[in-house]
Order: structure tokens, then C-alpha cells, then sequence
């Protein structure tokens, strides 16, 4: 791990439980990051913290620490029952909730903790039969954690310590009606520790920091640069039928070990999944519409580099810890500009370098000079020369579910948020490059 990103302060220096500290010490955690040493002190106080910093900063470990060590040092009433549990941490999709959770089981070796784990799309009855059990930190997206919610299998009477992690997105993903039902239910803010973590703190996230939280104090984290300082951008001004052939060039000229394409609608995920695989280049589909059990398979194997490539709609955008990504595409211009920042932050993680490569084709090329208004800086452009263009060959058929019509619906169950999987991806007849 490089050391450029640490700060000088040590984790064994913070006033922490033994058993935490053990389980840094194991998972190889010596100094703080930023963000962490400029919020965990604070949380230690038992100050509450409303949290801004760039992607791939830490924020999760941070809100982690500070709220196993606020259980463990406080242990809470004695006559709490198995269906209260103490903490509740809340993100905005399954893969961010997921790798939350295998985050809290890296530093929760010694505590004795109970970890409990909830969204939407796959293990509805599973999920339902762990939580009932009791967890001491429910782990989850508001959804599938609303449906248990109102099942009266669990409540939030005993909650000592609340977590919102990527706040603005909860709020881009209509999601905040349901932030609020759980918020109303648990003790009076005064009675808990409240973290809130964001990587832009717009009014309405700050007005609901101050709405849900006792008095938070505002911790920035600047960077730089809006956009991570070691990620090389570049953009290619293309035609809509360049961008297949200059997609494959590319890929097959650069040979990076490991890399995300992103598209705007799961329509162009599948048919830039299809031609890749088409032209020999093995990739994996992430969108909305694959089952939650290949999803996770996929993000497996993406991480441990059986799959080189990754093509994704912006479900993939925010909250997934891979590291050494070497190269992210724009394949669409994304139509936000913060868009861009997150998607382009799945690279240059933790201290490393790392490239964005952009197409500005006819449909979303309009979108480039606000993206250059938001992160301060003018994107370098090249040409798209001849030679960068590959011959492609047709994209693979499209995979059609052989599953009958009923088992959508089964499929969907409980799953009210983000992390959906009510239809399996289909294909498309007479396919249209870009």
C-alpha cells in the first residue's frame, strides 16, 4: 500500500478496544488516511460527523471503527432483545451494502460482534431467518431493510449507532422518503452516534445531516484536484460508428489488466458486452437486470482477474473497493458530472495511478464542457486515427432466459431499492453500434 494517501497519524496511537485494534493489526491497517484521522477522533469523543471526502479514501473503514468501538465500549442496555440490533449502517446499493459488510468481517475478528447483512434481489427468506436470530450491526440497503422492518422482524428501539453512507446518492436513487421512516424510528438522535459520509455535500444532504444528527460537525477532506490526482484523462471526439472499432482497438492495442467500461442504459451494456465477446475479448455485464447471485460471481471474478473486463451501467459507479483497476472507459459521456468523478474514481484507488479514456460521440458529446466546468480542468484530446480502429467482428447472439414468465416475479421479491433484479438482461435484433 502506498504511502502517498496516509497521514502521519497511527491507528494504534487512537484510544481503541483491543479487540478492534487487533483485527487492524490483522487486516494490515497501520496509519489513517485523511479522512479517518480527521473524523475518528471525533466519533471517539462521541461528537457526530457529517463526512465529505473524494472516493477510495476510506470512509468506510473510518465509520466502521468508530462504530465497532462505540458498541464495544458501551455496551448497551441489558435487556435489549435479540430482535433490536445496535447499529445500523445504510447504503444506497447492494454492491456497496455487500462490500461493507466484507469490510466489517476483516476488522471484526476479535470483537464478538454479530454482523447482519440485508438487500434487496436474492436470499429473501435466508436474509429474513438471519435477522431474526439477531445481529448486533445490520448491514443494508433501505429497501429490503424497510420490508423486514414493517414484518415486525427486527426494530430500532436500541439503535446506539446510525451510519448514511453515500448520502447524495440516496437522494439520486429517490431513496430518501425511506431514509427518513427508518431515522423517525430509532432514539432521539442525542441517544446515538451519527455518521453521515458523502462524496458531495449539497444543501439538502447537509439540511439532513442537521435534521437527523446531534448538531454534526462538517469535516472536508480536500483534494487537489476534484477528480483523483493520479488519473490520466483523455478523450476521443468520435462518430457514433467509430466508437465499437475504436472501443475494441483500444483495448486489444493497450491490453490493460484490468479494466471498467461504462455505458449509460443496460440496452448499450449488452451490446457492448455482446461485441466484445463477439471480437475475443472476455468481459462481464453488470447492469440492473442481472440476477443478484451472477452479479456477485461476476465482481469475484473481476477481482480476482479471471475477468479482465467489466462493462457496466452506473449501478457500478460508487462504493465497489477493487483495486489495481488500470483503466476506466467513457464509452457514453455520463450525463452528470459528478457522474464522472465517481466513475472515473474506480481507478487510481489507494495511492495508485491509473487512466480514463472517454468517447464524445453525437449523442453525448454536449455533456463534456460541464464536465470540464466541474472538475477545473480541460480534458487533453486526440485524434481518432485510422490505425486505432479495429476490423470487429458481429457481436455474440443475444443470451435469452430459457426461465419461465413467473419466476421474474419471484425474482424481484422484497427487493425495493436499487438493487432490483426483476428482469434478466435480453438481447436486441438488428444491434446498432454506439
Amino acid at each position: 500500500m502506498s504511502n502517498t494517501h496516509l497521514s502521519d497519524t497511527r491507528f494504534d496511537a487512537l484510544a481503541l478496544v483491543e479487540a478492534l485494534q487487533s483485527g487492524l493489526r490483522d487486516a494490515g491497517y497501520s496509519h489513517c488516511t485523511p479522512v479517518q484521522a480527521k473524523t475518528i477522533p471525533l466519533l471517539l469523543d462521541g461528537r457526530d460527523v457529517a463526512g465529505q471526502a473524494q472516493t477510495g479514501t476510506g470512509k468506510t473503514v473510518a465509520f466502521l471503527v468508530a462504530t465497532m468501538n462505540h458498541l464495544l465500549s458501551q455496551p448497551g442496555d441489558a435487556k435489549r432483545r435479540t430482535d433490536q440490533p445496535r447499529a445500523l449502517i445504510l447504503a444506497p446499493t447492494r454492491e456497496l451494502a455487500v462490500q461493507i459488510h466484507k469490510d466489517a468481517e476483516a476488522l471484526n475478528k476479535h470483537t464478538g460482534l454479530k454482523l447482519g447483512l440485508v438487500y434487496g434481489g436474492a436470499n429473501y427468506e435466508k436474509q429474513r431467518t438471519e435477522l431474526s436470530q439477531g445481529v448486533d450491526i445490520l448491514i443494508g440497503t433501505p429497501g429490503r431493510i424497510i420490508d423486514y422492518f414493517k414484518q415486525k422482524i427486527f426494530n430500532l428501539r436500541a439503535i446506539q449507532a446510525m451510519v448514511l453512507d453515500e448520502a447524495d446518492r440516496m437522494f439520486d436513487l429517490g431513496f430518501i422518503n425511506d431514509i427518513r421512516f427508518l431515522l423517525r424510528r430509532m432514539p432521539h438522535p442525542e441517544k446515538r452516534l451519527n455518521m453521515l459520509f458523502s462524496a458531495t455535500m449539497s444543501f439538502r444532504v447537509t439540511e439532513l445531516a442537521y435534521e437527523h444528527m446531534n448538531n454534526p460537525t462538517l469535516v472536508t477532506v480536500e483534494a487537489e484536484s476534484v477528480t483523483a490526482d493520479k488519473v490520466g484523462q483523455l478523450v476521443y471526439y468520435t462518430a457514433n460508428s467509430e466508437k465499437i472499432p475504436l472501443l475494441i482497438g483500444l483495448l486489444k492495442r493497450l491490453a490493460p489488466p484490468r479494466s471498467i467500461i461504462f455505458v449509460n442504459t443496460k440496452r448499450h451494456a449488452d451490446l457492448v458486452w455482446r461485441y466484445l465477446e463477439g471480437n475475443d475479448l472476455k468481459a462481464g455485464l453488470l447492469s440492473g437486470d442481472i440476477p443478484q447471485k451472477k452479479r456477485l460471481r461476476l465482481l469475484e471474478e473481476f477481482q480476482n482477474g479471471k475477468l479482465p473486463i467489466l462493462v457496466a451501467t452506473d449501478v457500478a459507479a460508487r462504493g465497489l473497493h477493487i483495486p489495481e483497476i488500470s483503466h476506466v472507459f467513457n464509452f457514453d459521456l455520463p450525463q452528470n458530472a459528478e457522474d464522472y468523478v465517481h466513475r472515473i474514481g474506480r481507478t487510481a484507488r489507494a495511492g495508485a495511478s491509473g487512466m480514463a479514456i472517454s468517447f464524445a460521440c453525437e449523442d453525448y458529446a454536449f455533456h463534456l464542457p460541464e464536465i470540464e466546468e466541474f472538475i477545473g480542468m480541460k480534458i487533453c484530446s486526440e485524434p481518432v486515427a485510422p490505425e486505432l480502429l479495429a476490423e470487429t467482428a458481429p457481436p455474440v447472439k443475444p443470451i435469452r432466459s430459457a426461465k419461465p414468465k413467473h419466476s421474474r416475479r419471484r425474482q424481484g421479491k422484497g427487493a425495493g431499492d436499487s438493487s432490483g433484479g426483476r428482469r434478466r438482461h435480453g438481447g436486441h435484433n438488428k444491434p446498432k453500434q454506439g
